[in-house]
Formats: structure tokens, sequence, C-alpha cells
């Protein structure tokens, strides 16, 4: 048996020991819970086709439907930033999910566009929701080695859940009808939720900066390295300094964060603009290439496949060099890569590589930015931070395809469409520079301040 002082850094302790059998288990949990989390915020767009066939509405009447969970992802993540503070990270994810779970099962027993709509709209609040709390939850469970490739690996969750929506479609609802596709996603989240009741800590920095009695604290050290023999009386401590007068909003609107935060919104705002508007308008896109639907659709899956590659090499990357550089990087070669897809002509094995590259990049950097806002904040303000960068980004999923249909209105080039994607994803570069230099400046003015 090992012992410990009584006084004891909970990062340190776990930066010195393996990552153990219970860190797996958060790690698969949270992985699953984001995988669900995305199935349900996309399972709407993959029955659309069959309820235009079944309700006799055009097509065009979804657009205010798919909206409208999109407003729900977005409020559902600043609503959510203040009660993980209020309350706990573990007591809202669950909430979160309890919630989606129901609504999704409610979503079956729409027979109009406007009670889909509201069942939508309290799912997307219910996943938007969840989301940042299982990033906040993998990031304090994370060896600083590795943290960023754990937080990314959970990520890719929502892109296998994306995918998962897509097959499941596919396979039960020619037999079992769309309401098939909203059982499955009511009932996977509130099965996770309750398996999460009974199984899964707070996160660990928030039971320290929240003063949680030492023993429950103990013991969840102790679930991670057995052999660590730990005191009764040994004193909790965070490596960073907490303002114990503020936490949540406070934090993240401080003086010290706020730059730092606006920045964090404008690139993944940007990001998201430019993903989403990819995401409804690359396959007609790429069909006024001269590619069939088939190979449209199959060439714009590309840009997901790129996004799993690109999340595990940049977390990987984001271990070993400056976090901000690696995003920044990414998002600089996805605009490229997109960018790229605009100036092939008629060559369509060409256009895939381009999608594939820009994929990597873009996908792999928004994949990315949770690891980014987990590293930025403290305990006190991480679950909100994460939260609000995710809410007031997901405003750009909801303006970037009604741009995208403007610009195919008023006539627009292919080529200017993938530029104008291009300068949107650029943008996003541009932010986390400054945010990188800001920091940095920062940083080098407290030395000198220390100094004097």
């Amino acid at each position: 048996m090992t012992s410990v002082s009584r006084t004891l850094d909970v990062q340190q302790f776990i930066n010195e020991h393996r990552f153990s059998r219970y860190q797996w288990k958060i790690l698969v949990t949270c992985f699953l819970l984001i995988a669900i989390d995305a199935y349900d915020g996309l399972a709407i767009g993959f029955v659309v086709p069959v309820l235009v066939r079944d309700w006799g509405v055009n097509k065009a009447a979804f657009g205010p439907v798919l909206s409208v969970g999109v407003l729900g992802l977005a409020l559902g993540a600043l609503l959510a930033g203040p009660l993980y503070h209020r309350t706990s990270p573990k007591t809202v994810i669950i909430g979160a999910m309890l919630l989606f779970g129901v609504c999704s099962l409610g979503t079956m027993t729409a027979n109009s566009l406007v009670s889909l709509g509201v069942w939508r709209f309290f799912t997307g609040i219910g996943v938007g929701a969840a989301v940042p709390g299982a990033a906040t939850l993998m990031y304090e469970y994370a060896p600083r080695r590795m943290s960023a490739f754990l937080v990314n690996a959970i990520a890719v969750g929502a892109l296998i859940g994306a995918s998962a929506c897509g097959l499941t479609a596919a396979a039960m609802v020619p037999t079992h009808g769309w309401t098939s596709v909203f059982l499955i996603g009511g009932v996977l989240p509130i099965v996770l939720a309750v398996f999460m009741l009974a199984a899964m800590p707070q996160p660990l920095h928030f039971m320290v900066q929240k003063g949680y009695p030492g023993h429950r604290i103990a013991a969840v050290l102790r679930r991670i390295a057995p052999n660590a023999a730990i005191d009764d009386d040994t004193r909790f401590v965070l490596p960073e300094a907490q303002d114990a007068g503020k936490q949540g909003v406070a934090v993240v609107l401080s003086k010290q964060f706020r730059t730092g935060s606006v920045l964090l919104w404008a690139a993944y705002f940007f990001g998201t603009f430019a993903y989403y508007l990819l995401v409804g308008w690359l396959p007609t896109l790429v069909q006024d290439m001269g590619a069939s639907l088939r190979n449209s659709q199959l060439i714009t899956v590309l840009l997901t496949v790129g996004g799993i590659v690109g999340t595990f090499l940049f977390g990987w990357l984001m271990d070993r060099f400056d976090k901000y550089t690696v995003v920044a990087t990414a998002f600089a070669l996805g605009g490229i890569g997109i960018w790229l897809v605009g100036q092939q002509r008629g060559d369509l094995a060409w256009v895939a590589v381009c999608v594939f590259a820009g994929g990597i990049g873009l996908s792999g950097a928004l994949m990315s930015m949770g690891s980014l806002a987990a590293a930025f904040y403290p305990a006190s303000g991480r679950s909100t931070g994460i939260s609000w960068m995710h809410g007031i980004g997901r405003f750009g999923g909801i303006v970037g395809p009604m741009v995208g249909a403007y610009m195919l209105r008023d006539g627009f080039s292919l080529a200017a469409v993938f530029t104008v994607v291009m300068v949107f994803v650029l943008l996003s570069s541009a932010a986390l520079i400054i945010n990188s230099a800001t920091a940095r400046r920062s940083a080098a003015n407290g030395m000198q301040t220390e100094s004097a």
C-alpha cells in the first residue's frame, strides 16, 4: 500500500496513476451519452421524407420544424450553464437525458407540424443541456497528458451517433414506420440516465470546488487507484486558483476570462455556420457538379468520416503542442479543403478527396472545441463555459443553412459558395489565433506583476 500526504492535489493524483477501469467506464458512458444525443438531435431529418409522403405536406414546410430543433439545442446549452453550478453537473445531465428521452417518445404521438415542432424543440433543449456536462466529466477524470485526446474521443460519439441514426432509419422505417426511430431514441437515453444515476460520479474538480465531504472524494479516488491509502483528514485541493466569490456565468464573463470567452464563442459560431451550411447544401452542390444523387450523398458522408479521423488526430496533437495553434491550424486546413472543392470542374474523385480533407479539418476542429474550452476555464466556470460556447455557437448552425439558401437563390457560382464557406472557417481560425496571443500576453503581464 502506498500513502499520500494530508493535502492532496486531485489532478496530480490522477496524473500520477494509470488510466483505470473506472475511468474507462466514465469514458464509455460519456461516449454513449454524446452518441445518443446526436441520434436524437438528428432523428427528425431522417424521417422527413416519410412524413412528407404520409402527411401530404410540402417538404419546405418542415423547415421551421428543423430550425426549432436547433434553436432548442442552443437554448438548452445556455440554460444548462448556470444550472450546472446551482445544482450539479450530474443532476443536469441526468435530468436533460430524461427530458429528451421522454420528448423523443412524445414525438411518436405527433400528428401535425405544430405538435412535431413542439416535441422537437423540447428534445433539443434536453440534448443541448446534456453534452457540455459529458465533456466536463471526462476532462476532470482525465490525466493531463491525454486529456484532449480523451475529450475528443467522446466527441466522436456525435459523429457515430449521427451515422447510427441514418442506418437505423434505413433499417427500421420501411418495416416498422417512422415512429420506430423515436422509440429507440427515447428508450436509450432513459436507460443510460438510470445507469448514470447509480454508477457515475460528479466531476471531480466540481466536488472539490464545492467542498464535498472528504470521504466522498476519497471514495472516488480509491476507485481510480485502489492501492492508494488516503487518510480520513486529507484536505483536497485543485491545481488552479479558485475565486470563492465567483462561479458559473460570473467566471465566464469575468475580466480574466471575458475576452477569451467571446473569442471561443466566435470561433464556434463561425465553424458551425460553415459546417451546417455544408451539411444542408453539399449534396445539392455536388449534384450541380454532375454527380448522381447516390454519389452526392456518399461524398457528403466523407465530411463526417474525415471528422472522425481529424478529431482523434487533433486530440492527440493538442496533448503535445499548443492547443490553440493545433485547432486554429485544423480550421485553416479545413477551410482550404472546402475552398478546393469549389475549384474542381466535374472531377468527382478530386471533389471527394477535397471534401474528406475539409472534413478532417473543419469537423475535427469543431469536435476539438470542447477540449479547448474545458482547458480554458477553471472548475468554478468550466461547465458553464463549455455550455455557453455550445449555446451561442449553435446559432451559427441556424444562420448557415439560411445563408446557403439565399446564395443559391441569388445565383452564386459554386466557386463563390465554397469561397464564402472558407472565409467563415478561416474566421474561426483567426479567432483562436487572437485568443492564443491574448492568453500569452496576459500570462506575461501576470509574471511581470509578480516580479514587480
